[in-house]
Formats: C-alpha cells, structure tokens, sequence
C-alpha cells in the first residue's frame, strides 16, 4: 500500500509530551540535583533541555538542544549554574517551534527582580494575547507561549509579584503546570482543571516539584502530594510553604492519557500506579475484545503492560515478538517508502522464530496516523504470522489536543477519517479493536465515564474540550493558508 507523503512528519508516529519540569529550593548544588530529576523526566521531552539557578544574588541560565546527559553530565556545565534554588525544563516543541530561544525556563527581569519560568502544557489563547499586549508594545523574544504569561505578570498593575502572577493566570485558557522562581522564592502551579500534572516532595528540608513521582523516587526524595487543580503554593527562600487558591470552582480533570501512555510507568498518578492502570486497560481490552490467538504481543515498549493485562485475563501466552533497538533516533522523513520500511526495522525487528506460523494478539497504546500500526502489521506477516489481530489500549483518538500535546491536524487522524472497520482494513490486520471510553473508565478506577461531568480530560478521544479554545479559529485560519501557499 502506497501512503500519502502528508502522514509522515519527523516526529513519528505517536502522542508526544510537551514537556516535564523539575524544581528544588535550599539544597546545595541546587541544578545538580534538577539535572538528576531531568533525567527521569526525559521520556515527556527529548528534544531540547535547560536550567536556571538562583545564588541569592544573580540568576543564571544554561540551555541547549538534545538530551539531558549532553547537555548537563559534566562539572564544568553544571558549575556554571550556582545556588541553592534551581529550575529545569525538558522539551518536545509544540506551540512555538523548535529553536534555542523557545528552551526553557524562560526569564526575564521585571520590576520586582528576576523571574523564571517552566511550563508544561499549552495556552489556548496565547495567539490572542499575544496580539493584544504587541497591540500595547511588548516586545517578545520566543515564539513560545509560555512568555505571554511573562508579558501578563510584567504589565499587571497589583502591587506584590503573587498578585500579578494571579491576575496573569486569570487571563490565560488552557493547561498549565508551572514552577516559577523569584528572588524571594518558588511558585508552583496548576490550572483550575489540574490537566497537566505537578507533584511536591521533599529532600531533608529542600522542598522539590516536579511532573511526576520518578523524579522524586530518582532523587531520593520523600512524595508529599500533589499541587491540587488550581492550587498555587509558595515556598519562600527561608523554606514557608504558603498555600493559595486564587480560582473558584477548581476541579480535577486531568489528561486521561496520562495514564496511557505519558507517564512513566512507575509513577504514580492521582494515587494509582501507572504500571497497574495500564495492565487493567489490557484486562479490559480482553474483557470487551477477546480473540482466539497463539500469542499476545506487545508493540514496545509503550504496549508492554497492556499486553501483560491483556495475556493474564486472556489466557493466551505473552512473548516478546518485536524486539525494539534501543540506540535509533527519531524517525525523519524518507524519500521512498522502500526506504521508510527500512528504517522502521531499525527501530522494531520481528522475532521470526516465535510468531511464524502463529495467530498473534498485537497490543499498542494508540493509532495516530496509522502509518506505524500498518509497517508493523505488515513486518509480522513478512515474518511469517498466520494472523494479525490489532488491540488498542485507548479508544480511537479522533480529535486534536490544545493542552500540551502534539497531535497532527484533525484531518490526518485515522479515527477521524474511517470507522474501526475501514481502520482495520488500512493497517491490514485480520481484526483491530480499541478499549471503549468507559472501559478505560473502569481500568483508572471509575465505574464509568460521567458523561455531564467527566472526571478526566478525554478530548482526544471525545471532543468534549473543557475548556474555551480561544484561538482555534486562528489555527484553522493559519493551517487552510499554508496548505493554500502549498498547492
């Protein structure tokens, strides 16, 4: 089968984080410690990295494109970041492109001193404010949305920093988990819906945020609890911890994809283990989707605890009938697809001794596109399977997300072009099947999907945003230009 060249981009084939940030005030070698907890965070962005310190007196910045360990593994590069509060940011570019001047944290000098931040998420109506304080004559640096929070708290008129950093967050849409410092401390945040997530811990008597509890366990730190949707906490240079909830109406509902696939798998999200949820989705898969199979079979490594839950409340076998190479980069564009086939094998290789002959149970976390589910599914018939059943450890993802994470335009998700038969057809399985919204429900601990009030954010797979998309009449505006200039 021959596949339009407009479903394929460099970034693959599946979901990807924005981001994961990490914060600690009053330990020693501050960005020693962040640069650790980094590491842990690298699954949420890979694509660039970077940290600012405070010593007391000066704030200092380093960023850089690629990993954390490039960046930031020596004594020289780590010495050049001072001071025992520090903040640090791992990045997969969505809104604001690639480029060093988008690495964050960001930061500015504002009337009240320094100030830095790191956001996970997305401003929804970034593109209108950002219009509206240039309209005023802000001049911006990034083409990040994240620096209109930075314009928001410089130009408020309240008196102390917190209440220009509220009235900011008042104007923003979307989803946001932010670690701020300043020169009288650290702020964490989540937005009033608590979609992206923010936890605290403390070392000794450093208190330390982060994205998930990894970075806590990787530190050796103790977990506290997580920031509350909504929830601002303050913790001042000499260790006070103030809480503030500045938004009424605060309630959670977190990225339910958290759970499929963003998070570690030994994290722990909203008190559950990641690890377990995603083997309950693979019970439910097999529940609500059972096939007469020699073998299950995990698309690694995402697919792997879901295959697990899937095999256990099956019956069937699991083996591991792909091996996945762990030293292949990104996938970017080939010009042929003799040459796209090649370089999926680079990532993924068939265990030809196990599946030949056998019926088989494949197991992913999601179909974008569906350009990698066909590749694979073809690459376990080229191995000899006598059958191919695709499962889906989520329910079809038909709709584009404007929190946080990159997803192609609404037009080229499979889901959102074909029904589940002509979807099995593309990726050339004998049969495919997704988890339903309400069995995914049931794997993080809900009886069911509350439709008049979900508990999770599920926009991906129901279009039911919960919040105001400000500027989505802008991208739609800009996405129908560029294809018109690429015609």
């Amino acid at each position: 089968m021959t596949i339009p060249d407009a479903f394929y981009d460099e970034n693959g084939d599946k979901l990807h984080e924005e981001c994961g940030v990490f914060g600690v005030l009053g330990l020693d070698d501050a960005s020693a410690l962040t640069a650790l907890g980094l590491h842990a965070l690298q699954h949420r962005g890979q694509e660039a990295v970077g940290i600012t310190s405070f010593d007391g007196i000066e704030f200092y910045t380093r960023r850089g494109n690629g990993h954390v360990a490039a960046n930031f593994s020596s004594s020289e590069a780590l010495s050049e970041l001072p001071g025992n509060m520090a903040v640090g940011h791992v990045r997969y570019s969505t809104t604001g492109g690639a480029g060093l001047r988008n690495v964050q944290p960001l930061y500015a000098d504002l009337a009240s001193g320094g100030f830095a931040i790191a956001h996970n998420g997305n401003i929804s109506n970034a593109m209108t404010l950002r219009r509206d304080l240039v309209t005023k004559g802000a001049i911006f640096q990034s083409t990040s949305d994240t620096e209109v929070i930075i314009h928001l708290v410089a130009t408020s008129r309240y008196p102390t920093l917190l209440d220009r950093f509220t009235d900011a967050l008042r104007l923003v849409e979307g989803a946001y988990s932010l670690i701020c410092t300043t020169p009288e401390g650290m702020i964490a945040c989540r937005d009033p819906l608590g979609i992206r997530p923010l936890v605290m811990g403390k070392l000794g008597d450093a208190i330390i945020f982060a994205s998930e509890t990894v970075a806590l366990d990787v530190v050796s730190a103790e977990f506290v609890r997580e920031i509350e949707p909504g929830e601002l906490v303050q913790v001042s240079m000499d260790g006070q911890i103030t809480s503030h909830r500045p938004f009424r109406n605060a309630r959670s509902r977190m990225c339910i994809f958290e759970h499929v696939y963003f998070s570690r798998p030994d994290s722990i999200i909203g008190g559950r283990s990641v690890y377990q949820v995603r083997k309950a989705i693979g019970e439910q898969l097999a529940i609500e989707a059972s096939i007469d199979a020699d073998l299950v079979i995990p698309v690694p490594d995402s697919g792997t605890p879901a295959a697990l839950g899937y095999a256990q409340q099956s019956g069937i076998p699991f083996e591991l009938g792909i091996i996945r190479s762990h030293y292949v980069g990104r996938t970017f564009i080939q010009p042929s697809d003799g040459k796209r086939h090649a370089d999926v094998k680079r990532k993924h290789n068939a265990n030809r001794a196990l599946v030949a002959g056998k019926r088989i149970v494949l197991i992913d976390d999601s179909i974008v596109r569906g350009t990698t589910s066909l590749k694979i599914v073809q690459m376990m018939r080229e191995a000899g399977a006598s059958e191919v059943h695709f499962r889906v450890a989520s329910p079809p993802t038909e709709h584009s997300c404007f929190y946080g994470v990159d997803t192609p335009e609404r037009s080229k998700l499979l889901a959102a072009r074909m029904d589940v038969e002509e979807m099995a057809r593309f990726i050339q399985a004998d049969s495919l099947a997704f988890v339903s919204i309400d069995g995914l429900y049931r794997a993080v601990g809900e009886a069911q999907r509350n439709a008049a009030r979900p508990q999770y954010c599920d926009a991906c797979f129901s279009g039911d945003y919960p919040t105001r998309l400000t500027d989505l009449g802008d991208r739609e505006a800009a996405v129908r230009g560029l294809a018109t200039v690429d015609e």
